[in-house]
């Protein structure tokens, strides 16, 4: 099992669940509202300074779909990614509880 972990711009939420739909993905859990700096895209800061905040998505899956997923997620930071910031880290998952 790995987990793919998804930090991107909250505007672009609609696009990264929509790419998962598409995939299958139907599990998640999300963190709404998180702030940050990427080498990038800058401050996200959620203040008058620094506009703007991001979304942390996870997903855990089996190790092919997280691959796909990872794939996606490769694909969203080509397109949308430059201007919105999308970013994917791959996990290992060491256990599940029953």
């Amino acid at each position: 099992m790995k987990m793919v972990m998804a930090v991107y711009n909250i505007g672009v939420d609609g696009e990264v669940m929509a790419a998962m739909d598409e995939l299958g993905v139907s599990c998640f859990t999300k963190i709404p509202r998180v702030v940050g700096k990427g080498k990038t895209t800058g401050p996200r800061l959620d203040d008058a300074v620094w506009p703007g905040a991001n979304t942390i998505a996870l997903f855990v899956l089996p190790d092919e779909q997280a691959k796909v997923v990872m794939g996606a997620f490769a694909h969203l930071r080509a397109t949308i990614g430059k201007k919105a910031g999308v970013k994917a880290f791959l996990l290992g998952i060491e256990g599940i509880t029953a």
